[in-house]
């Protein structure tokens, strides 16, 4: 493994732990994380598998219990699928890491993750409340926290991101690119 992806893989690994901090609802690095993972880790399988790992870390820390089993059971599979999601996002602007590619990657996967976890918390939601209207009031009650991911998806693929870009103008080593498999 070369220098490169060992730190890059320990920015991965920092900012899973970033969830550790206290936060408001959403606004963590998780998205921006596996965007950054699929888009600067050039073997497809660590672009995938690293924030995944890195997720799961975090929620083992985190403690499986602080979310509840209905959690557990119902969101944590859809959140795990979302980053798999980020990551693609990533893996598609792999040669094209401009500012707006970045930015619109992470806000293409923040519109993702809302519109799939809060369809998730819908269905596992109690029988006989599955109508047209609450599925609008469950998207409608998660305007706040779809507020804080884009907010921490973007700030957070700013730091990561920009990190990187700095990283890559000091350190020669860091330059070195390899080719990545378009996803």
């Amino acid at each position: 493994m070369s220098k490169r992806t060992i730190l890059l893989a320990g920015l991965i690994l920092a900012a899973a732990m970033a969830r550790l901090v206290p936060h408001p609802p959403n606004l963590t690095p998780i998205g921006a994380m596996a965007l950054f993972g699929g888009a600067c880790l050039a073997d497809r399988r660590l672009a995938f598998l690293l924030p995944l790992a890195a997720m799961l870390l975090s929620d083992v820390v985190l403690g499986l219990t602080t979310y509840g089993m209905w959690m557990l059971v119902t969101i944590q599979p859809v959140v795990y699928g979302c980053i798999v999601a980020y990551s693609a996002i990533g893996r598609w602007i792999t040669n094209r890491r401009s500012a707006w590619q970045v930015g619109g990657g992470a806000l293409a996967g923040a519109v993702f993750f809302f519109v799939v976890t809060n369809f998730a918390v819908w269905v596992g939601g109690h029988p006989g409340t599955h109508s047209t209207t609450s599925l609008v009031q469950t998207y409608v009650d998660g305007i706040p926290f779809f507020r804080y991911t884009i907010i921490g998806d973007l700030a957070y693929s700013a730091v990561l991101f920009g990190g990187l870009a700095l990283l890559e103008r000091r350190l020669t080593w860091m330059r070195e690119r390899t080719a990545a498999v378009p996803a």
